[in-house]
């Protein structure tokens, strides 16, 4: 199952949601009595600190109580995943997840808790899109040229990411693997440094983040040759999917999501998911991610979790595939 069900859906969650406003206080039992905490696993400033900042106040409008954000970075935000899951299974304390965080991580190494037994969905959140790219110089428009270029210069051309399990660096792995061309990845610390390379002409294409790259996209600094998601991005509508362009089949979403702790009562999680899906349907919300370079992914829990499994069963074959391990 891929992403785009959940956008085709965005009426029916808002519906849902009204629906349950319109329920009697009553039924809705006295969650939250107190304030909600909402853990992100980075520092301040990044993209999941701009989510859930951005959506944390409609939230507490919805549900009557403040949702405080926490940022508690640390190993590319299992430490908050840990924090979350050990943490009372009351709904008073969730996490703004990463798909890395929730799916990759626990393929490439070891860790203290498994995302899929320890925490449980609330709804999807946030769409953080890539951008397949190459500098301005290079003659290529479109993912198909790319691949008959590498398929040219067998283990030549290079793309950067911003290290193992990030989004970019999935990208690029699928891409290789499925065009069955032989290419160089280059692993950077940040996703800042991928896109100075880029422009400066040291790599040949990547698949930075929209908020790392748009700007420069915007500005000609670099081609914007197609997105990596199974549609198109709202953000650049003339860019097509690399699907559309060479690849059918292809599709590396990249999103963020709500969760609790295992053992969360459903009367909460379904109070917590009207609170979500309010906040990402507002128009203020929205327009704050737009600015961002990020898109507003509303869903129910059972969406959320299918989403989740299916990005599972597909990743884990391309894990296997590529060697990928951080031992420790």
């Amino acid at each position: 199952m891929s992403l785009p069900p959940i956008h085709r859906r965005h009426l029916l969650a808002a519906t849902a949601a009204a629906a349950v406003l319109a329920r009697p206080a009553l039924a809705q039992g006295s969650f939250p009595d107190r304030p909600v905490r909402l853990v992100v696993g980075f520092t301040p400033g990044g993209a999941t600190d701009i989510s859930a900042r951005a959506i944390a106040p409609k939230m507490g409008e919805v549900l009557g109580q403040p949702v405080v954000v926490e940022n508690r970075p640390g190993a590319g935000s299992n430490l908050a995943s840990e924090i979350v899951a050990r943490s009372p299974a009351d709904g008073h304390t969730i996490l703004l997840a990463t798909l890395g965080a929730l799916v990759i991580s626990p393929m490439i190494m070891r860790l203290p808790v498994d995302p899929a037994k320890d925490l449980v969905p609330i709804s999807t959140g946030v769409n953080l899109f890539n951008i397949m790219v190459t500098p301005a110089d290079r003659p290529w428009r479109s993912p198909a040229d790319v691949i008959a270029a590498a398929k040219a210069r067998p283990g030549q051309l290079s793309w950067g990411h911003s290290g193992i399990g990030s989004a970019p660096q999935l990208a690029g792995l699928l891409f290789s693997q499925m065009a069955g061309i032989d290419t160089i990845g280059v692993a950077y610390r940040g996703g800042g440094l991928v896109v100075t390379d880029l422009i400066s002409g040291r790599l040949d294409y990547g698949f930075p983040t929209a908020p790392s790259v748009l700007p420069q996209v915007r500005e000609g600094k670099v081609r914007a040759l197609a997105v990596p998601t199974a549609r198109r991005s709202r953000l650049l509508p003339d860019v097509p999917t690399v699907a559309e362009s060479g690849l059918p089949g292809y599709d590396v979403p990249s999103w963020y999501g709500l969760v609790a702790p295992a053992g969360t009562p459903q009367a909460a999680l379904a109070r917590l998911n009207q609170a979500a899906v309010a906040a990402l349907n507002d128009p203020g919300v929205i327009a704050i991610l737009e600015r961002a370079g990020l898109e507003a992914l509303p869903s129910t829990q059972e969406e959320m979790a299918s989403a989740w499994a299916a990005e599972r069963a597909k990743w884990e074959p391309v894990i296997r595939n590529s060697g990928i391990r951080i031992e420790g």
